[in-house]
């Protein structure tokens, strides 16, 4: 136990916290029902906890190395399942969504911090064994999380879904505090905290600008406010890291052309693969009257297929440039999701099959090409931020394609039943509700609509981001630039 007690401490917590981020999917339409949520709250339970992982990882990584790593990532096993609990006895939605919000504080100290300790605790042999399962844990997690989600919340009710992670966490913590090893890094100096912060703004206030957009229109005022703080906020941040000895960004890494087509690439991979999932979720159980269980199985086909791709891509395309998995798996991932964009009043689960398992195998490409990409397209010694800066994008993508897509998929239902009320009500999974007053033929038709927008708008995400990989991913020269410092953490997500 003493030997591979780490790698079990480090699995269960990396397994739980990106576990969270995909099981409340299937429970969407439960929770709007039980707390009476709207579609922008159903909205922000997804999204405010993508959008504070994100937010706060780079942060997390830098502080972790001054502190201690084992330190932190107890420390956010201990608030993430706090924050579990308080989710689970929830009385509203409000509550829900504050708590989900710490769950992402504690998912990012814990997901900071993953791979060093790894690093720390396993040396040769035993470190590729370690890191190997550490990767199939993250595939696990992806594929489980629909299913497990289903189970919990047809059988317990989907407060469950938060609860589980309780046990989890407490063996978690006893592993962490009796076999895990600190570890620190050599480095000193002082974390950029005001980076972090405006960072935080600049990606909530983008978040905020989006969801309410699907609320009153993408002229509202509030709308129109939010995204001129984020743009500000997003000023001040390049400012800040400008000047800053050790920033949370060292800017001049945008320099690197293949870098920059690195962030592009995971901001599109989260956005167009996983962004219109939750909406599809609803169409199964509110529309199609499928069940938790059968409505997670139902979306399997996606990560059985990246699952099964990047367990052979690993042995059958080494030598494969970068540049081409990463291009083609995009293209791969817009032919899916074009794929999908095929739903009528008639359609039933199976019209999405082909679509997710296409999607699904460019997923499987593209995930661990670019964290390889990331890697090799700045100094190693700026190895931790890029891998730190590619992760963020991808949960920031994330969150907010959640909010972008849900306000395209309302506005074609709202063209369908002419009623925008009556569409914000379908696509928060309030289709009983209209059932009596709007024809079930209908009801099916614009909810199609809906989907099919989102679907074909991921899907044009997904082709720019590949053109612009095979513009800018080439590959690395032989003396890269040296640029100022590097003080995040490695972090790595399948």
């Amino acid at each position: 136990m003493r030997k591979w007690g780490p790698l079990v401490a480090v699995s269960l917590g990396t397994f739980m916290l990106l576990l969270d981020v995909t099981i409340v999917t299937v429970a969407l339409p439960d929770m709007a029902s039980s707390l009476d949520a709207s579609l922008s709250s159903l909205q922000w339970v997804i999204d405010v906890y993508a959008l504070a992982l994100a937010a706060l990882l780079l942060g997390a990584g830098a502080g972790a190395d001054k502190a201690g790593r084992r330190k932190f990532y107890a420390a956010g096993t201990v608030v993430f399942a706090g924050a579990s609990l308080a989710c689970g006895l929830a009385g509203d939605a409000e509550m829900l969504i504050a708590m989900r919000a710490l769950q992402g504080v504690g998912a990012a100290a814990m997901f900071a911090t993953t791979l060093p300790l790894l690093g720390a605790a396993y040396q040769g042999r035993d470190r590729s064994v370690a890191l190997g399962v550490w990767g199939a844990v993250n595939g696990a997690a992806a594929a489980l999380g629909p299913i497990l989600g289903g189970l919990l919340t047809e059988g317990f009710g989907w407060r469950w879904i938060f609860f589980v992670n309780l046990p989890v966490s407490a063996v978690a913590v006893w592993l962490t505090v009796r076999v895990v090893p600190e570890s620190k890094s050599p480095a000193g100096g002082r974390t950029d905290w005001a980076g972090t912060a405006l960072f935080a703004l600049f990606a909530g206030t983008l978040t905020y600008g989006a969801v309410n957009a699907g609320t009153d229109g993408w002229g509202d005022s509030r709308t129109l406010l939010s995204f001129a703080a984020s743009a500000a906020a997003l000023l001040v941040f390049v400012v800040v890291e400008s000047r800053t000895e050790q920033p949370l960004m060292d800017l001049s890494l945008l320099r690197h052309p293949a870098f920059v087509g690195v962030l592009v690439a995971a901001l599109a991979l989260n956005s167009a693969a996983f962004g219109v999932l939750p909406y599809t979720s609803i169409w199964l159980q509110t529309l199609l009257d499928m069940s938790p269980v059968t409505g997670g199985l139902a979306l399997v086909p996606l990560a059985l297929a990246s699952f099964v791709t990047s367990a052979l891509g690993g042995r059958f395309l080494h030598g494969v440039s970068q540049r081409l998995l990463i291009c083609g798996g995009l293209l791969l991932i817009a032919a899916g999701l074009f794929g999908q964009a095929i739903l009528d009043a008639d359609s039933d689960w199976t019209t999405l099959v082909a679509g997710l398992v296409v999607t699904g195998i460019g997923v499987g490409l593209v995930s661990p090409a670019l964290a390889s990409a990331a890697l090799a397209s700045v100094p190693q010694r700026s190895s931790g931020m890029a891998t730190g800066a590619m992760n963020t994008m991808r949960q920031l993508g994330y969150a907010v394609s959640i909010a972008v897509f849900g306000t395209l998929a309302t506005s074609r239902m709202a063209d369908s039943l002419h009623s925008t009320p009556e569409a914000r009500a379908l696509a928060g999974g309030a289709a009983g509700s209209l059932r009596g007053r709007v024809p079930d033929e209908a009801l099916h038709s614009a909810f199609a609509s809906g989907l099919n927008g989102a679907a074909v708008a991921a899907g044009a995400l997904a082709v720019v981001a590949g053109l612009a990989v095979f513009a800018l991913v080439r590959a690395p020269k032989a003396a890269p630039v040296q640029v100022r410092t590097n003080r995040a953490v490695p972090v790595e997500r399948a």
